[in-house]
């Protein structure tokens, strides 16, 4: 799926959250945003979804104005990953992973659930259990599972690995890369990690100040392009490599 920003701009009241935005990602690329926090991120990944309005510009998803779709078709395209994962409480795994079709009067059914479990390498015991039974690492497999129970060309992911350990968030991590390969999706992913911006994502935006101040490929990032603000995020991870480098 195609995605393009057209001088899109969002404001809360005196803030301006994302400024004259212009870009286009093309179909099947996996996009990290990364920045420091209050940079836009998030605003930009909602304004895909209809989450958030453009006060000026235009989103296209495959040459189609967002604002101009019905919530609900456009929402059966996309899959979308919280940062707080948004499991409900009161439902199994099995009826939280089928909500989306389910609002749409559509029933999983028990191959599609079985293929969703598998492809999360979730064991198949775990249906009937309840959020709170699960661990972290289980959990945000199963809101991805979620995410991806309507077959979406396009995944959007607001901080999927934040709350998760550095084990577990690394696995998860390498998992959705694999999933982006082998279902062919286009990906953005928003984090404040530019290690697992540069280690999963084929293309890096950076955003300062609602802005994007450097859209480069990660090996780009490590050759010293994207100017400062880059340099500053990719600083972190660089210096990190060469302290433990130096561990005796």
């Amino acid at each position: 799926m195609k995605i393009e920003f057209k001088k899109v701009d969002r404001n809360f009241n005196e803030v301006k959250a994302v400024s004259r935005v212009t870009l286009e990602i093309t179909p099947t690329t996996f996009v990290a945003l990364v920045g420091p926090s209050g940079a836009g991120k998030s605003t930009l990944l909602k304004m895909i979804n209809g989450l958030q309005t453009p006060d000026a510009g235009i989103v296209l998803l495959d040459d189609e104005d967002v604002a101009l779709k019905p919530k609900a078709m456009l929402r059966r395209r996309i899959g979308y990953v919280f940062q707080s994962i948004g499991l409900f409480p009161h439902l199994t795994v099995s009826e939280n992973i089928a909500i989306g079709p389910r609002l749409q009067k559509e029933r999983v059914s028990e191959e599609r659930m079985s293929e969703l479990l598998q492809l999360l390498e979730l064991e198949p015991g775990i249906w009937n259990r309840m959020p709170h039974e699960l661990s972290g690492g289980q959990q945000q497999r199963v809101g991805i599972a979620r995410a991806l129970a309507n077959k979406p060309q396009l995944l959007l992911m607001d901080e999927p690995f934040g709350a998760l350990d550095p084990v577990t968030r690394a696995a998860l991590g390498t998992r959705v890369k694999t999933l982006h390969q082998s279902l062919g999706l286009t990906t953005i992913m928003v984090t404040h990690d530019m290690t697992e911006a540069l280690l999963l994502a084929d293309r890096v935006l950076v955003m300062d100040r609602g802005s994007v101040v450097a859209d480069e490929k990660p090996s780009a990032l490590l050759s010293g392009k994207g100017g400062p603000k880059a340099q500053e995020l990719v600083e972190v991870p660089r210096q990190q490599a060469e302290k433990l480098a130096n561990v005796r």
